[in-house]
Formats: structure tokens, sequence, C-alpha cells
């Protein structure tokens, strides 16, 4: 072997174990998702290196159901939790084993994310609309979960009463969908990525979209405890996120009309993120694009409404309120 080589070898060696060591020396942490256009930042926060250019190594865990990150992250089985709120994750909170440390999706008018769907049998026999829902079967995934909160804001709205909806909890998005499709139930809230081949199959009609009728604050960041006492960890993994949430929304969010982004230079390596991620082909995902405040901002207002009707509705333990979940030190308020 020449001189030159040699050297060249150990330049090689010498990076190779400058890389390990920088490997080792990252903090890892595990982060619980679902497979939904709502965590579009941490798609692109994982895919494009952002999490990495912080230090980070970071495994996404996927769930089928928001309230199971929520127990995840109590347990430990994942270090933070990205999804929506739900009564589960608020009664956990208010026992002290979680807080909120960032805010993540929207429901917002404009930007489809959670839809009314009706089977196509209910559809036939007049349920045309979401003021409709009043007396129906209607399918969420659990009581108490995001989905239920959308339809007990639609009956505030349309002065009907939640009561007057028998409202089935199947447990899974899939289940939901499916039976929706099998006209076991007469309706149900799902994401349009989860709807969309269902309506593109005419397995069932939509009625609109959950942000157009009552916008909220609907899925968040949040941590043990025992996260948040490794603050580097935290701050790490937020700063990452913050990244991610700015290009997102300047980048797809700024772009879509009419409830979609288009497809173009700019956009389409960013869709291909959120593609890989939900499993959906990228035409599919430009009309479920979530909406994400661009500095991660949480409305705390809201998120104060959603316990008190939670509280009301005996979803939610008394006792407690938005101001004592919610880790003050991480939280960009709105």
């Amino acid at each position: 072997m020449t001189k030159f080589a040699r050297l060249v070898l150990a330049a090689l060696l010498a990076l190779a174990a400058s890389g390990i060591a920088r490997a080792e020396d990252s903090l890892k942490a595990r982060i619980g998702v679902l497979r939904l256009s709502s965590s579009a930042p941490v798609f692109i926060a994982q895919d494009k290196g952002y999490f990495r250019d912080a230090g980070l190594d970071i495994e996404l865990k996927f769930f089928d159901a928001a309230q199971p990150i929520a127990v995840a992250t109590t347990s430990g089985d994942v270090d933070f939790g990205i999804t929506a709120f739900t009564a589960g994750l608020y009664n956990l909170a208010g026992k002290g084993t979680l807080k909120v440390i960032g805010g993540m999706s929207r429901e917002k008018a404009g930007y489809p994310l959670i839809g009314y769907f009706a089977s196509n049998n209910a559809y036939a026999a007049g349920l045309k609309t979401p003021k409709d829902l009043a007396g129906k079967r209607v399918a969420v995934t659990q009581t108490g979960s995001s989905f239920h909160y959308s339809l007990g804001l639609l009956a505030d709205k349309y002065g009907f009463k939640l009561r007057d909806v028998k409202v089935v909890p199947l447990q899974s998005l899939s289940n939901a969908a499916a039976a929706l499709k099998g006209e076991t139930v007469d309706a149900a809230l799902l994401p349009a990525s989860t709807a969309r081949k269902l309506i593109d199959d005419g397995g069932a009609k939509l009625l609109g979209w959950v942000g157009d009728e009552t916008p909220w604050q609907l899925g968040a960041v949040f941590a043990s405890p025992r996260t948040l006492a490794n603050k580097a960890l935290v701050t790490k993994v937020l700063a990452a996120l913050a990244r991610a949430d700015r290009e997102y929304h300047d980048v797809i969010l700024a772009a879509v009309t009419d409830g979609k982004a288009p497809i173009n230079e700019a956009t389409k390596p960013l869709l291909e993120i959120i593609a890989k991620y939900t499993n959906l082909p990228v035409e599919q995902v430009v009309g479920n694009c979530a909406y994400v405040d661009p500095d991660g901002k949480l409305d705390v207002k809201n998120v104060g409404n959603q316990i008190e009707w939670l509280q009301e509705q005996g979803f939610v333990d008394k006792g407690f309120n938005a101001g004592d979940i919610i880790a003050k030190d991480y939280v960009k308020p709105d």
C-alpha cells in the first residue's frame, strides 16, 4: 500500500470513527404518531434530517388511534406523543402524568382534515349535511376522542343534543371506515386520508369538513415528567419540529387553494415525504394537508374550552384546567 493510500485509509477511518461517536452522542427518543397528514412536520423533520441535525436519534412509533399514544407516553413506551387531544389524554394530564409542550395540527377552514361522512344508504335516505346527524348512528374511534368532541361542537352549533346522536366507538380508524362502508353505521367522522379511497370507490359520501364548521386546536406535542426532566432533549425536539413547522407552512400550506396543495417543484419533495409516511399517493396527500401554526403555537384558550366541555360531559375528571397541564417553559401560546 502506497503512502497516499495509507493516508486516505486513515482519513476514512477517522471520519467513520467520528460519525460513530456523533451517533453515540446523539440523544435517543421515541415519538408516537399516527400515519396522518396532521403529523406532517414530524415526517419532514425525520426524513430531512432535522432531528439528526439537532443531535437526536429519533424512532417513530405508529399507532391507529390517538388515545393509545397518550397511554404509551405515560408508560414510557414512547418519550413524546404527537397527536389529537382526547378525553383520555386530558385525564392523564390532569393526574400529572403528561404535560403539553407545543401545538400541532388545527381544524381550520380551507384545510380539509377530519370530515363527516355518510353511508350510501343513509345519504339516500336524507342524510345530506352535517346538521342532519341528529338521531343517527355515528362511528368514532373512542369515547371522548377528537372525533367525539368535533361531533359535540357540531351539536352545539346546530342546536341539537349530543345525546340525540348514537355515538358508536369502534376503537380505530380502520374499524370506523369499515363500519361506514358496511352500512352498520349511518355516518362516521374520519380523517381525509382514511376516507379518501372510500369516497373515490363510491363507498360513502362526504358531508363536510370539521374545520369549515367548527375550527379548533386539534393536536399537540406532549411528554411525561420523566422526559421533561431532560431539558436538552425536549429543547432539541421542539427546535427540530419548529424548523419543520415553518417549512411545511411556508411551502405547502401557503400554496393551498380550494383545499388542495399544488404539485410543483417547490411542494413535491415535501408532499412525497408526507405520502411516504402516510402510505398514500401524492395525488391524495394534496387534498388533506392539515393546518399547522408556522411557529408551533398552541391555542391555549381553546384547550381550556375543550377541557371544560369534556368535564361537563363527564368524560374528563374535574379539578384541573388548561394552566395545570401546560408546560409553560415550552409552550408558545396563541
